[in-house]
């Protein structure tokens, strides 16, 4: 506390803060701001910066010095969002997942969303069959390093690059052999949409997942897509909801609940921590109204709790998913310029200038690395039990034309993988920690620069291998257990201390009620019998008729003052 404190004293000394944003391709934005500057002012010079017009589906994130993932909000001041001392650190992501990524206006848009799809695919974020996978490693080869030759690509070419969590060798050779037949002559362009339009139809297409419990203690991942909301438990999906399906989130605590207008369902989950419930919160109440509404003009106000006096309040600012195409229908310019570098396979990290990091890792290397396996995984769609999608009654242009087709088993449990869902990046204590810790040695071994996000993570020993099961098992022991017993009592009182002050109110607005109406002329029964108490008389004379008297005084008082003035 009493570094927040310092901390927060010595930012107010301040009149501009510096601000570094890592980007899609992973370069840093770095520009200053001043001190009552908005998010919405830091959201529009990125924007400015990379050209985009297109910018509604991206937002800013951030990692708070309790290591919870944040969006920055828009309305509100960057310094009072940020709660470490300047310079601040945030990225650049991708906040709403397009319903049809390669149907947007501009290739620019489509560029840092095909970026950004490939780090939920190299994250474990995107779950998809080894089929699939393949296809989509090789869009990515032919995006970056264009057709393949074979003077410059030897044999084990696509090796050198790190696109899944961990690659086989029969994977490898499938995406060379994809690379070398099937995609050739395709310009970057094409292969960033061909990529676009396969992601788009893997189950876990727009995923940000928040790892939760069941009422069982069993672990879990909550997520909002375009189409609704899910939840992923082992190799199953076990709930689907579109977004017309949810009727409220609620959050208490620790504790996020989700109602559904079919067979009144109630689902209700456990975060590992207050702060990161009332994140899922928010992102819940976000993504359902930019998805769901029609017009930015239905947003209203919501609440976490019934009580008026209890919980959070909290407003989705921006336009909604709908608008947001119209008004990308209107954009009329020339395409700005992208810059894309290629990429050259080697045993070190490539280096690149405006195109996205594919880690090269020897081989020997990349199977130490201790992340979760996703290969091999087998989609949904292709299933018994198809994913529903949002409504057609929102328009049949948020949904892809094979979704929109899909048959509708909410109700029905599905299996999604072999394995369990586990990405590697959700789950890491920073939010902006895009990489192990084992992979940041790595680069340093082969001599390439880490990430602004792995310098955060090595300066605060953030112990980036940690996943989900293993961080919800370690909860409750230690001084985390104690902080967060802490953190529930502090709530409780908090609570209680504000019903008690609402009661004490409202018992002191009934009382001036009260005294009003008795001392008033008004011939009631009850109210003619409190005056004739000698409890009353007393009041009456003692001190009602004496504070009547004061106030007289004044009113004359002040009413002579501006008659002598109006003089």
């Amino acid at each position: 506390m009493l570094s927040r404190f310092v901390s927060g004293s010595l930012r107010n000394l301040e009149r501009e803060y510096s601000c570094t944003v890592r980007l899609l391709d992973d370069t840093e934005y770095t520009c200053t701001i001043q001190r009552d500057a908005k998010g919405q002012y830091l959201f529009d010079l990125i924007c400015h910066h990379l050209n985009l017009l297109e910018k509604d589906y991206f937002g800013i994130r951030y990692v708070d010095p309790d290591k919870q993932r944040h969006w920055l909000e828009f309305t509100k001041s960057v310094a009072k969002q940020m709660k470490s001392q300047p310079p601040f650190t945030l990225c650049l992501r991708v906040k709403f997942y397009p319903p049809d990524p390669a149907a947007l206006k501009e290739e620019i848009t489509r560029y840092l969303v095909f970026l950004q799809i490939k780090r939920d695919l190299y994250h474990g974020r995107l779950l998809c069959k080894t089929s699939d996978a393949a296809m989509l490693a090789a869009h990515i080869l032919q995006a970056e390093i264009g057709d393949y030759d074979p003077g410059k690509h030897p044999e084990g070419y696509s090796s050198k690059f790190q696109f899944f969590p961990k690659h086989s060798e029969r994977l490898e050779r499938r995406i060379a052999e994809i690379h070398k037949t099937v995609l050739i002559g395709q310009t970057p362009e094409t292969s960033e949409r061909n990529f676009l339009q396969k992601a788009q139809m893997l189950e876990t297409y727009g995923v940000d997942p928040h790892p939760c419990k069941d009422v069982s203690g069993n672990p879990a991942f909550l997520a909002f897509t375009p189409f609704g909301f899910v939840v992923l438990q082992g190799n199953k999906r076990v709930h689907f909801l579109k977004w017309n399906e949810v009727t409220k989130l609620k959050f208490e605590g620790k504790t996020f609940h989700v109602y559904a207008n079919q067979k009144e369902i109630i689902l209700t989950y456990f975060a590992p921590t207050p702060e990161a419930c009332k994140h899922l919160w928010k992102c819940g109440v976000e993504h359902q109204a930019f998805y769901k509404l029609e017009k930015s003009s239905q947003v209203r106000t919501v609440s976490s709790s019934n009580l008026f006096f209890k919980g959070s309040r909290f407003r989705y600012s921006g336009r909604v998913a709908k608008e947001v195409m119209e008004q990308s229908a209107k954009i009329k310019r020339e395409p700005p310029e992208i810059h894309r570098a290629g990429l050259v396979p080697s045993r070190s990290c490539p280096s690149i200038t405006h195109g996205p990091r594919l880690t090269s890792v020897p081989r020997t290397r990349r199977r130490a690395v201790h992340i979760s396996i996703m290969e091999g995984l087998e989609s949904l769609r292709d299933s018994a039990h198809s994913t529903p999608v949002r409504s057609v009654s929102h328009g049949d242009s948020f949904i892809p034309r094979s979704r929109s087709q899909a048959t509708d088993s909410t109700e029905g449990m599905a299996v999604i993988s072999d394995d369990a869902y586990s990405p590697s990046d959700s789950v890491l204590p920073t939010p902006v920690a895009e990489h192990s810790a084992e992979l940041s040695v790595s680069r340093q071994i082969n001599g390439a620069p880490c990430s602004i996000e792995e310098e955060e993570s090595e300066s605060r020993g953030d112990g980036a291998d940690v996943g989900a099961e293993g961080r919800f098992a370690q909860e409750g022991d230690g001084a985390d257990s104690a902080l967060s017993e802490v953190e529930q009592v502090n709530k409780f009182v908090l609570s209680v201390l504000r019903l008690l002050l609402v009661t004490i109110g409202l018992l002191f607005v009934l009382l001036l009620l009260l005294i009003v109406l008795t001392e008033s002329d008004l011939d009631v029964a009850f109210l003619s019998d409190i005056r004739q108490t000698p409890e009353f008389e007393q009041f009456h004379y003692e001190y009602f008729c004496p504070l009547r008297r004061w106030f007289a005084c004044k009113l004359r008082w002040v009413g002579g003052l501006l008659m002598d003035k109006s003089e």
